[in-house]
């Protein structure tokens, strides 16, 4: 079916967005269009006003309204350890788990150069700025357990052992509430290999 230009702007628009296709697009627009127009007014609002104030922390790069997120700012943070993730939204994850008191880099991607993301576009260079501070103990490294996430954390350990930090990685293996049966192949390897007295 041809939609109105605008209508298929809007839904092109919300397919931008992750894990949303093209008929989920369709029921959002039609959704905002047909009760939810002050729904959708609020939702632009809130849109435009984010896009306007919300920037990345000058120092982890994870998003905030002012010069330092509430973490970097936070002087109970444990300023010795520092977490890298790849997304901010890593970041949410980590706190959630209420394990992690240290602070954090945010990457904002992985090393991919088929997609363009070098070490330039991961902001390496700010990180390194922050290993040359001195007062770190320990890099770890929280990059998703893909090939690239691999490579990358294998790039930064590198750039953390070459100026004497501690660089380690974070544990992959069984999940808590899973059944080996289950796991595949790599996991598991993964999860023997990194086995632990008790």
């Amino acid at each position: 079916m041809k939609y109105s230009p605008r209508l298929a702007q809007l839904i092109e628009a919300l397919r931008a967005l992750p894990g949303v296709g093209p008929k989920s697009a369709q029921r959002m627009a039609f959704q905002l269009l047909r009760d939810g127009r002050s729904a959708a007014q609020t939702l632009a609002q809130s849109l435009e006003a984010a896009l306007a104030a919300v920037k990345p922390c000058r120092r982890c790069r994870m998003f905030a309204e002012e010069d330092l997120c509430a973490i970097c700012a936070s002087p109970q943070r444990e300023a010795g350890l520092l977490c890298v993730v790849e997304t901010p939204a890593d970041v949410v994850a980590v706190e959630q788990s209420g394990s992690y008191r240290g602070r954090y880099f945010v990457l904002m991607g992985h090393l991919s150069p088929l997609d363009g993301m070098g070490p330039e576009q991961l902001g390496v260079r700010e990180l390194e700025a922050i290993l040359d501070e001195g007062g770190l103990r320990e890099l770890i490294l929280a990059t998703n357990p893909t090939v690239e996430g691999e490579a990358t954390a294998h790039y930064l350990a590198e750039l953390a052992l070459r100026r004497g930090l501690r660089a380690s990685r974070i544990a992959h293996g069984v999940p808590i509430g899973g059944e080996i049966e289950y796991v595949d192949g790599g996991t598991l390897a993964r999860a023997l290999s990194g086995r632990q007295n008790i």
